[in-house]
């Protein structure tokens, strides 16, 4: 049986990248950005990655953001894939499954895209 509150994760980000500009990324550096940024790149991942991200509570029921104009089905795809990609954590709560950004990951991106000193 499964623990309703587990959390339904690829694993969370923990990772300290230099800005870009400032040091080469190594290969596997490269490798994990570039499936973050990649899973960003749709558009509906990034409006549901931003919902999650904006809630006030700092976690979002999949209910109180899949309205995105895509089908509930689409909604969950695109979720797996952020997960996939380390960026968001989901956990189990009954019937309900709540999103939040993966700790970490964006201070981890903001220092990357930041301009070197």
């Amino acid at each position: 049986m499964t623990n309703p509150t587990e959390l339904m994760t690829a694993g969370t980000v923990e990772f300290a990248y230099p800005p870009l500009g400032a040091a080469e990324l190594s290969a596997a550096e490269a490798e994990r950005m570039a499936g973050m940024f990649k899973a960003l790149a749709d558009p509906v991942r990034l409006r549901l990655f931003s919902r999650v991200a904006a809630h006030h509570s700092g976690e979002a029921s999949v209910c109180d953001i899949q309205n995105v104009g895509v089908s509930q089905p689409t909604v969950s795809h695109h979720l797996k894939k952020l997960r996939e990609a380390g960026l968001i954590i989901s956990e189990r709560r009954g019937t309900w499954v709540y999103c939040r950004v993966a700790p970490g990951v964006l201070p981890a991106m903001a220092r990357m895209l930041a301009p070197r000193d």
